[in-house]
């Protein structure tokens, strides 16, 4: 049973491999679900998927994920500490929260960019279902205590033939072109667009204004003073020629 399930593992990820662009190190995000179907049946995630999978593993969650197991108690603490030692990927929903399959699900929108596994149990069938509806994401869960990597979906399935017919363009396949296109320089890379030259502009309307000139109101201010001095002097001989005069009368 081991051997047959290893092999159905391996074809079913080959697949992706060849087809979306999947690569080590496997990024599997865990929701809820899956980290109490473990607990429950003792299976030590870290050392079972490498081995499942043949090829490194990273144990991935959200920070919705997390919130939703602290709001359901005490029944899903054993579940809660299995998400908190996963890595935290940033999700859009840091003011407003949602649950844990919404989560999940917006992580792999758009193509499922980062290749990442969904890890749920077949129970939440909302979240299966509609990750099934996404071509190219891997679908895992937990059946009598043993690791499952399901079968492409049939989305999925329709999907690559559509590319292989000439009708779509897979992500991978969009993502190469554009790398081929920036390496031509037949498309510029936003990433390395030059910083744009400021251009020279006049010079600053305050700097032109006219500056007050000290020096000339120190001058005034001790022409002002000279002048006060002679007025005193001038009235102190002039009462000094008057005594005299006074005298000699």
């Amino acid at each position: 049973m081991k051997i047959t399930r290893q092999k159905h593992a391996k074809k079913n990820l080959g697949f992706f491999r060849n087809n979306f662009g999947v690569r080590e190190p496997y990024q599997i995000l865990l929701d809820g679900t899956f980290c109490q179907a473990a607990l429950r049946g003792r299976i030590q995630l870290r050392e079972q998927l490498p081995r499942y999978l043949m090829g490194e593993t990273q144990l991935c969650t959200t920070r919705c994920v997390l919130k939703e197991l602290e709001t359901l108690g005490k029944d899903l603490y054993g579940a809660k500490l299995i998400a908190q030692k996963c890595q935290i990927r940033n999700c859009s929903h840091l003011k407003n929260g949602v649950s844990g399959s919404e989560c999940l699900l917006s992580m792999v929108e758009e193509g499922n960019p980062h290749h990442y596994f969904v890890a749920s149990q077949v129970i939440d069938q909302n979240l299966s279902m509609k990750v099934k509806k996404k071509p190219g994401v891997p679908l895992m869960f937990i059946i009598q205590n043993t690791i499952v990597l399901d079968k492409p979906s049939p989305k999925t399935i329709a999907f690559v033939k559509a590319v292989e017919s000439g009708q779509l363009v897979s992500v991978h396949e969009q993502e190469s072109i554009r790398q081929l296109k920036e390496e031509q320089g037949l498309v510029k890379n936003p990433e390395r667009r030059r910083k744009k030259r400021k251009k020279i502009s006049g010079p600053n309307p305050l700097s032109c204004l006219k500056k007050k000139k000290k020096a000339q109101d120190t001058k005034s201010s001790a022409s002002e003073k000279k002048r006060k001095r002679k007025r005193i002097r001038n009235r102190s001989t002039s009462k000094v020629l008057s005594v005299k005069q006074n005298a000699e009368g």
